[in-house]
């Protein structure tokens, strides 16, 4: 088997790379969105606390 066979999957390299690819984005948008989300929700606390005093 050569670096060419791997790559081309037996000819299902599109539907094998893309779902490789739909696998990464979830995973990294399941870490970037909570983080996201943390801190816009730190920054709204911190806008009650500004307001409060």
């Amino acid at each position: 088997m050569n670096w060419q066979d791997f790559w081309a999957m037996g000819g299902y390299a599109f539907y094998v790379w893309m779902a490789y690819g739909l696998t990464l984005v979830i995973l990294v948008i399941n870490i970037v969105i909570p983080v996201w989300q943390r801190k816009r929700f730190i920054q709204q606390i911190r806008n009650r606390q500004k307001r409060s005093n």
